[in-house]
């Protein structure tokens, strides 16, 4: 297990800065453009160094435990999890690639983020 490395003033803001990620998170589940899974890491680990019991909490929960466990132990990403987020991704940016009418440098710009996240994403140990 993990000890919580903040002290003083950091400690509160962490805390604060995983609890606002969290929600974020929380809220990334029901809109398609806000990330869950950036938000819930990035809450796992601002708890890690400020409250091992939120952090022992969200490595518990049922649905985001294994792939937040996953990522801290060995740095890997499940491969269904893989297959959802290239779906999804690609889902997502073929409308507005296809359909509107956007600068081709802005659609570039989108169609490379898009294909960095997943070389990110497939380069990660299943």
């Amino acid at each position: 297990m993990r000890q919580c490395r903040a002290v003083g003033l950091h400690r509160p803001l962490l805390l604060a800065a995983g609890l606002l990620c969290l929600a974020l998170g929380a809220v990334g589940l029901f809109l398609p453009l806000l990330p869950t899974t950036p938000f819930l890491l990035l809450a796992a680990a601002c708890f890690s160094r400020s409250s091992r019991r939120m952090h022992d909490w969200l490595l518990s929960n049922r649905v985001f435990g294994p792939i937040l466990r996953d990522w801290e132990e060995r740095g890997a990403v499940r491969r269904p999890v893989k297959w959802i987020a290239t779906l999804l991704m690609l889902a997502l940016i073929s409308y507005p690639l296809g359909f509107l009418p956007i600068p081709w440098p802005a659609k570039l710009a989108a169609a490379a983020s898009v294909l960095a996240v997943l070389s990110f994403i497939w380069t990660r140990p299943d």
